[in-house]
């Protein structure tokens, strides 16, 4: 009799232990499920499957009727200036403008969110620009969805000199030269760009790098313009 209760007592304790393992385990499961990954405010890797699914989490979705009071606000908040652009050819560090301050903070927009470090330079002619912001990469095109469909309004009032940093525009059926919200290039010409001055905004220039723009510019490429190995861009945000 004594040999059956303590036969009882002993499955009692293990089912006891089961459960209460069982239950950690279910308890671990969901922390790890509920765990969010914290972003940096200066992205210094190429951002992974798990920090873009975060990274879409902080975008918001824009419209042409809603972005300036957006843009105007969080460049109030997001003063920064001095930009790298780090990639597999060397760093060009970069000044934007605060007297075009919806390009401003646009482009600090898309460095803290993430979206410049799933693109490539992707159009590259020798002797005129250097074009990033783009890539054919799922992540870019995710990216552009969940931040919506806008263009910026023209702040027009630099020249397209040699390291002039602008942003590229839809050039059909846009008369007021609103430019394109993701997509950036830089002017590699020793005799600048001056064509473009009426139509494009400038919004930065370059002040450190420009022999690494020259070493982008001279890549070979395809038939349209796209560098044969990928050109990778890992933005910084220096202050």
């Amino acid at each position: 009799m004594k040999k059956i209760v303590f036969l009882i007592f002993a499955v009692l304790i293990v089912s006891s232990c089961e459960d209460k393992k069982k239950e950690n385990e279910t308890v671990t499961t969901k922390n790890k499920d509920t765990t969010t990954v914290s972003i940096p405010e200066s992205i210094k890797k190429k951002l992974n499957k798990e920090k873009f699914k975060d990274t879409l989490d902080q975008v918001v979705s824009l419209t042409n009727e809603t972005l300036e009071e957006f843009l105007h606000e969080y460049g109030n908040n997001n003063p920064e200036r001095f930009v790298t652009l780090e990639t597999s050819q060397g760093n060009i560090k970069l000044e934007l403008y605060t007297t075009t301050p919806i390009h401003r903070a646009h482009f600090i927009y898309l460095i803290k969110n993430g979206y410049l470090n799933t693109t490539v330079f992707h159009r590259v002619v020798k002797d005129f620009i250097i074009q990033g912001g783009n890539s054919d990469r799922i992540e870019t095109s995710r990216m552009r969805s969940k931040m919506g469909e806008y263009t910026l309004p023209p702040e027009i009032k630099y020249k397209h000199n040699r390291g002039a940093l602008a942003s590229a525009k839809e050039y059909r059926d846009n008369p007021d030269d609103r430019s394109a919200p993701f997509e950036f290039y830089i002017v590699q010409s020793a005799e600048g760009a001056h064509h473009l001055n009426p139509n494009y905004t400038v919004f930065g220039k370059v002040i450190s790098g420009m022999a690494v723009v020259d070493k982008i510019a001279n890549l070979k490429t395809d038939e349209g313009d796209w560098p044969l190995y990928n050109v990778f861009i890992n933005a910084v945000i220096n202050d």
